[in-house]
């Protein structure tokens, strides 16, 4: 079996961090697995600008923010990169199997940092009562096909939640000439950053619908349209209060789970509620030699707060091998 100092599985904006720390810090036997074939993680199709202003002092889109990374990764060649590796194994041993071009490799880990980000929640998670018609996408999907893919999934559009992800694809939407209907959040106050709300929604004016929530959608074989209906202090419908919005689209965007079922596998102890390694320090986890940095760790509003949380695990986990 392969043994290697230090395994770090994703290479997103954490896991490039925690990388470049750990290799700062003395480890110079680094390896870096990413399921995609770009570095860069979800960064890569967050063409918006807001990045980089706390870390970099600078304003910076997503690609550019990553690209500072990616620079400095490939120049280090104590660190090897492995793209289009898949791990779809772990055990409390930190033994790692992942899948890659040309075969199934099996590794050992001195040290481990997850930092396998996080997934966006679903319509089955609300839920919404209606049919199951072509048309409903999470927010970040329809990100990556405008940005990555470059097709328009719709031309009128409802969002369902104030994530900032919504937010921001409320103002790419309406950029690319399609009508944003609506953004429905059911809460009194927004999920989103301020700056997104201004900046992507109210500059925009589209219509925001702060404790609403969305009772049916409607449609056969594309959505036709969505019901809403504004809510008490207990998110009940209020009676008389529903109205109907047309549209071909809905975006959810009511949230994100750490994507963690790998370290779930590895026997680490989570919160059942939010998905997320119970440990008395931040990047820690129930094993020994096991860290986790980024949106696995918890979920961060800014992509300069992955960074310098990610530099810390890239140095707990130095320290660590240091007293092997």
């Amino acid at each position: 079996m392969i043994e290697r100092d230090l395994v770090i599985v994703g290479a997103g904006p954490a896991g490039m961090a925690a990388a470049l720390s750990a290799y700062e810090h003395g480890v110079r036997d680094i390896l870096l697995l990413e399921r995609d074939q770009y570095l860069g993680g979800i960064l890569n199709q967050c063409v918006h600008t807001g990045f980089g202003l706390d870390y970099f002092k600078e304003v910076l889109t997503g690609p550019e923010y990553a690209g500072r990374f990616i620079k400095k990764i490939r120049a280090v060649k104590d660190i090897e990169l492995s793209l289009r590796s898949f791990v779809v194994s772990l055990t409390k041993d930190k033994v790692l199997t992942y899948l890659k071009p040309g075969g199934l490799v099996q590794i050992k880990a001195g040290a481990l940092i997850m930092a396998t980000g996080a997934r966006e929640k679903t319509r089955e998670m609300i839920p919404i009562a209606g049919t199951r018609p072509a048309g409903i996408f999470s927010a970040g999907l329809a990100q990556k096909l405008i940005n990555i893919e470059g097709l328009l999934p719709g031309r009128e559009v409802v969002i369902v939640g104030s994530g900032d992800i919504g937010l921001i694809m409320a103002r790419r939407f309406t950029l690319e000439g399609a009508k944003v209907k609506g953004v429905v959040e059911i809460q009194k106050e927004t999920r989103g950053l301020t700056r997104n709300v201004v900046q992507c929604v109210e500059d925009f004016d589209i219509p925001f619908y702060l404790k609403h929530k969305i009772t049916r959608i409607y449609g056969r074989d594309r959505v036709e349209k969505v019901g809403v209906a504004q809510v008490d202090e207990n998110f009940n419908e209020i009676a008389g209060s529903r109205f109907d919005i047309t549209c071909d689209t809905v975006l959810i965007s009511v949230g994100l789970i750490p994507e963690n079922e790998l370290l779930e596998m590895a026997g680490v102890e989570l919160d059942k509620k939010t998905n997320v390694p119970i440990a008395k320090e931040v990047n820690k986890t129930s094993i020994d030699g096991v860290f986790v940095c980024g949106n696995a760790c918890k979920i961060y509003d800014l992509a300069d707060s992955v960074t310098r949380d990610s530099e810390l695990a890239g140095r707990m986990a130095a320290e660590y091998i240091k007293k092997q």
